[in-house]
């Protein structure tokens, strides 16, 4: 088979579990945690507070993203879907003037924070690794993808955008206007996962240091918060009209 179709394969396959990121993250957290010096960081209270506020910074700064890109997504473009790529039109002003692949990118910084608030050095440079190789597929079967969809749309826009790292120097504003609803009825997932993950580490970090599991109260509300948090919004989502809109995905 070759190369390019290899790819093809490769990254649609990897499109239909992208969604099974967190399970291996996860798993692979807690042996960074172990041989990070999590006594050290948990001895010293302004070390981990300020790898939580970087973290959190992280993460925050790909929701942000996230929500940009998806607030101003109209219902013709490419949706939440498991079964393979799928789009009706070519987003190519707002925030895909500046990136390609913003959701893709807002990805990264939202796990690039649970990472670095687990404190290994060596753990953030293997999982910006992995996430690469995993998403470079992904993208290139997406853009294999457009480009059949789009032709020379696509080939003129992708020509002028960078993939991965923004760039302002072709921005141009989109009409589409910004919908908090649409970032509410398809962000919570992940918004609750990546608040979980932030609870994971540090009960995983604290388990380590004192041999055995530590229940904090400060846990249990959290989880119960974002618990609460995908529960309501699910909810409105499914059984009832406040966050239905005819013209969003």
């Amino acid at each position: 088979m070759a190369l390019k179709h290899s790819f093809e394969k490769k990254g649609n396959k990897l499109f239909k579990f992208r969604g099974q990121i967190p399970v291996v993250l996860f798993v692979l957290a807690v042996p960074a945690i172990y041989f990070s010096g999590a006594e050290m960081i948990v001895a010293n209270s302004w070390v981990e507070l300020s790898l939580l506020i970087g973290g959190v910074l992280f993460s925050l700064t790909g929701q942000i993203i996230r929500a940009i890109a998806i607030g101003k997504s109209s219902k013709q473009t490419s949706g939440r879907n498991i079964w393979g790529q799928e789009a009706k039109a070519l987003n190519t002003t707002g925030i895909y003037s500046t990136v390609r692949h913003p959701l893709y990118l807002g990805n990264f910084f939202l796990w690039i924070g649970i990472v670095v608030f687990a404190g290994n050095i060596w753990f953030a440079i293997i999982v910006c690794l992995l996430f690469w190789l995993y998403y470079e597929r992904i993208m290139f079967a997406e853009e294999v993808f457009l480009e059949r969809e789009f032709g020379d749309e696509y080939l003129g826009w992708a020509d002028e955008t960078p993939a991965f790292i923004p760039s302002r120097k072709n921005f141009k504003p989109t009409d589409i206007s910004f919908s908090m609803k649409t970032v509410f009825r398809r962000e919570y997932p992940g918004v609750s996962a990546t608040i979980i993950g932030f609870v994971y580490v540090d009960f995983v970090r604290d388990w380590i240091v004192a041999g055995e599991p530590q229940w904090k109260w400060l846990h249990g509300v959290v989880i119960l918060i974002a618990l609460l948090i995908s529960f309501v919004l699910r909810t409105l989502k499914h059984h009832t009209e406040v966050l239905r809109e005819d013209d969003r995905s």
